[in-house]
This record gives structure tokens, C-alpha cells and sequence, in this order.
């Protein structure tokens, strides 16, 4: 049976459009935290949402990949690879937005500060992910391969977190949360939840709908 004739596949989808929409409309008309890069500066509400969501997708490929080894269970192998295929989507929007942000707010598209290029890694593992997955010959073992790789890829993801950490603070171009908000107007900090929580409602549709996708091509 078609996904979306699931009555609650359904609701989620429009729970999906909906939260969306909303923030959509908060992006386009809220004043722009930063005056002086203009509604540039609301790709922020984007940006940031779209990289948290990314690493926790990415979290989901590692857990797939471990209860697939452990299990070797075949969904879990769906799982791992629906995770990746979305999780790479939202890393793309990072990467997209994030020097559309970089040019108003530091002069330049791409600084190569330590938190863009090792998301830009990551980026990379994954393109790498899913060459193995195409080009990897025997089925079976491609899925234990894909499983290890997405294991091990997902040690960059503290790595981005802790690069403001390993590296020399004039080295460093991407503002914090607590730096980039005054923090006597709370708001700005609910709208960058709410943004999260709305795409978080969106990439779990992707993933119901890429595994079912995959779970009726492996029974066909």
C-alpha cells in the first residue's frame, strides 16, 4: 500500500507543511538579529536547525549501523542507509547556507574556519558512504562496510562541536548562540527551538518514507 494512504502518514505530512510554513514566515519576517547583515541574518533560524538536525540524522546511521552488526537485522541496514541519504541532504543545506550567511557576515563566502571545514569532511565520508553502497560489489558485505563507515564517520561529528575548542580562538569565524543573541530578549532563542523542533517533524518524514521506500524494493 502507497505510504501517504496511511491516515497517519498523512497527519504527519501536514504536521510537516505546516511547521514549515510557520517557519518559513518567521524567517522572512522577523527582524534580523544582526541589523547589519540585513534578513541575511535570519538564516541563522535556517542554518543552525539544519546542522543540528544533520548530526543527529548522522547519529541515527551510527545506531543503525551498530543494531545492524549486532542484530544483522535487514531494516536496520534501511534504516542506516535512509538516515545517511537524509542526514547528507540537510548537510548539503548546510554547506549551502551556510557561506549565504558567511559573505554578510564575515566578507567573504567560504573562510575555512575550523567548524566549515570539518563539516565539509563530513560531507565527504558520506559521499564516500554512499559510493560504497553503489559500487561496493556483494550486497551483504556492502551493508556491513556501509555500517562500519557510518559507525567511525560519526566520530567527526564532536569533532565540529569541539573545534572552537582545539583551535586558536583567531582561527575561529562562526559565533556561538550565546554570543550571536542578547540574551535579555529570549525570543530569538525560542524561534531557533521552534525551527529545530519543525524540522525534526520534517526529516522524520523523510526517513518513514525513504525506509518504506527501501523495505518494499528489498520485498520486490
Amino acid at each position: 500500500m502507497p505510504f501517504f494512504n496511511h491516515r497517519n502518514n498523512l497527519i504527519h505530512a501536514a504536521i510537516a507543511i505546516v511547521l514549515s510554513a510557520i517557519n518559513i514566515y518567521i524567517v522572512l519576517s522577523l527582524e534580523p538579529p544582526n541589523l547589519a547583515q540585513g534578513i541575511f541574518g535570519n538564516i541563522f533560524y535556517i542554518h543552525v536547525p539544519v546542522a543540528w538536525t544533520a548530526f543527529l540524522l548522522y547519529l541515527g546511521v551510527m545506531i543503525s549501523g551498530v543494531l545492524f552488526l549486532t542484530k544483522k537485522n535487514k531494516v536496520w541496514d534501511h534504516r542506516g542507509l535512509a538516515f545517511a541519504e537524509v542526514g547528507t541532504i540537510f548537510m548539503f543545506l548546510v554547506l549551502t547556507t551556510g557561506p549565504i550567511w558567511a559573505k554578510p557576515a564575515w566578507g567573504i563566502f567560504w573562510p575555512w574556519e575550523p567548524r566549515l571545514t570539518t563539516s565539509l569532511i563530513l560531507f565527504l565520508i558520506f559521499l564516500g558512504y554512499f559510493m560504497l553502497r553503489e559500487f561496493g560489489g556483494n550486497p551483504e558485505q556492502v551493508s556491513r562496510y556501509a555500517a562500519v563507515v557510518g559507525i567511525l564517520a560519526f566520530l567527526d561529528v564532536p569533532l565540529i562541536f569541539l573545534s572552537v575548542k582545539f583551535w586558536l580562538p583567531e582561527m575561529q569565524s562562526h559565533p556561538q548562540v550565546g554570543q550571536y543573541f542578547d540574551s535579555a530578549n529570549p525570543l530569538p532563542t525560542y524561534f531557533l527551538i521552534f525551527s529545530f523542533l519543525s524540522l525534526l517533524v520534517v526529516s522524520s518524514l523523510m526517513i518513514r518514507l525513504r525506509t518504506n521506500i527501501l523495505s518494499v524494493k528489498e520485498a520486490n
